[in-house]
């Protein structure tokens, strides 16, 4: 049964609300890339110091998911909601006036913490305000749809924003958008309390985790400037799997673990996060390299190469709402999630063979097409699985859960294609890198059509967390400052 319901408004202004909140977290992963020259100038910074800019949000973001997905479960949807906003946009308003370096990679790092609590809390709070099958589907369908339009409307406003009032604005444009969303979330969310069914708060299972994991996203950021087999990558990702084992370790002896013990007999939830990773492995270093190759090889400006993008966001918004509004109801989510790993993997091998004076018509334009279409059958499909199936005292555990995979997938993705980038010359460094994300996605297809259940509708799996089942889941674009390493391609 739905818990969170309007008080005076309507499910769809919640939704609205959802959306909007997503939206505002997605785009801020992308809209400081095309400031960074600005700020740089601005604020006197080396290139290595400057990336800390866009690197500190992701980490905090891919870092605290899971965390903040818990905490909504234990203290309540619209609480971590609410505070996640107030966070984030109190940290944008630091970032635009931020005099100094540090104190802009601080508020960076805020608002990426503010983003970890209100990505699974406003996930979760569509959960359960939409009952699960045709109603939520189409709720997540929209919800993916507007996700996925964040990344290149970023990059648009980034460059408007920069060329006009300054790079300042792209941070101060967060703080009335955040004070009109708390006013609203105030408002139409009724109070959710804590649940006290769900067991209390694990602090030894999230130190664990989010420690492992805030290790594991940096080391994936960082494994193409030092190299996947220095010391320091190494000693990284080492350090990952202690803390990732120990976290292990405690949930085992945990009497209120933060993973709730059914969700690995979930095979619906497992299998969908497990296609998450290679689905946003696959589509953001797709998004990275793609608007790499306009900008180094094909010359384009900032503002071109995020017009050049509208293709992908509107076909993607498109495809995501039939998705949950129609697809899923008929196909499963195997089967879309399969559909669409495999039409991305022949839009990325379609670039593998682009000539230096590429056509955007002809060249460019029938990849970014299909990767659209990819996306916006995947990423429904992947949270639709990733909540079936869940109770109300677990959603934000299960929201948390599939956006983590999410942003460490990204991370991953963009991290490999950057080491064979820099390890080439040229454009066969493209086409080498373009083959790789090919075979993720080829890996993702093989992986849902064998770890999903051969059926048709993703229900019937074992609930997730205490209480009756419910009625009836930033992209981290790795600033590797490639031209610098190599040359212009």
């Amino acid at each position: 049964m739905a818990t969170t319901t309007a008080r005076t408004g309507t499910r769809n202004l919640i939704l609205a609300l959802a959306c909007a909140a997503q939206f505002m977290v997605v785009m801020d992963v992308a809209i400081v890339n095309v400031a960074l020259p600005s700020i740089q100038r601005d604020l006197g910074v080396s290139e290595s110091t400057l990336q800390w800019v866009v690197i500190t949000y992701g980490l905090l973001l891919g870092g605290f998911l899971l965390f903040g997905g818990r905490l909504a479960d234990l203290l309540g949807r619209r609480r971590i909601l609410l505070t996640g906003l107030i966070i984030f946009s109190g940290a944008s308003l630091l970032a635009g006036v931020s005099q100094s370096i540090g104190i802009l990679i601080a508020a960076r790092g805020l608002q990426g913490f503010g983003a970890a609590l209100v990505t699974p809390a406003a996930l979760s709070i569509l959960a359960v305000t939409f009952t699960e099958g045709q109603e939520r589907n189409r709720a997540l369908g929209i919800y993916g749809a507007v996700g996925g339009t964040s990344a290149t409307v970023g990059v648009i406003a980034s460059g408007l924003l920069t060329d006009g009032p300054g790079w300042r604005w792209i941070f101060f444009i967060n703080v009335p958008v955040g004070i009109v969303l708390v006013a609203l979330a105030t408002v139409f969310l009724v109070v959710d309390r804590a649940d006290r069914t769900a067991g209390h708060f694990d602090l030894a299972g999230a130190t664990t985790v989010t420690g492992g994991l805030l290790l594991l996203v940096y080391g994936l950021n960082r494994a193409a400037d030092y190299g996947w087999g220095a010391p320091a990558t190494l000693a990284l990702f080492g350090a990952a799997a202690v803390l990732l084992a120990s976290f292990v370790r405690v949930e085992a002896r945990s009497r209120h673990p933060l993973v709730p013990p059914a969700a690995l007999r979930n095979r619906t939830l497992v299998a969908a996060n497990l296609s998450a990773f290679f689905v946003f492995a696959a589509f953001f270093s797709f998004i990275f390299l793609g608007s790499l190759l306009m900008q180094q090889v094909l010359g384009y400006s900032a503002t071109k190469t995020g017009v050049s993008w509208l293709a992908t966001s509107v076909t993607a918004f498109i495809a995501s709402a039939v998705t949950g509004a129609q697809l899923v109801g008929r196909f499963g989510v195997r089967r879309l999630l399969v559909t669409g790993l495999s039409l991305l993997a022949i839009g990325v091998l379609w670039l593998a063979r682009v000539p230096a004076d590429a056509d955007y018509v002809t060249d460019l334009l029938p990849a970014l097409v299909l990767a659209g279409i990819a996306i916006g059958l995947c990423a429904p499909s992947a949270q639709i699985g990733a909540l079936s199936g869940v109770t109300d005292a677990a959603t934000g555990f299960a929201a948390g859960l599939v956006e983590t995979m999410r942003e460490v997938g990204g991370a991953a993705g963009v991290a490999a294609v950057s080491t064979v980038l820099v390890s080439q010359v040229g454009l066969s460094g493209f086409h080498a890198a373009f083959v790789v994300i090919c075979i993720a996605g080829a890996l993702g297809a093989i992986t849902a059509t064998v770890a999903f259940e051969r059926r048709s509708r993703p229900t019937d799996e074992p609930a997730i967390g205490p209480g009756p089942p419910p009625g009836g889941g930033t992209l981290i674009p790795l600033p590797v400052p490639v031209e610098d390493r190599r040359g212009p391609a």
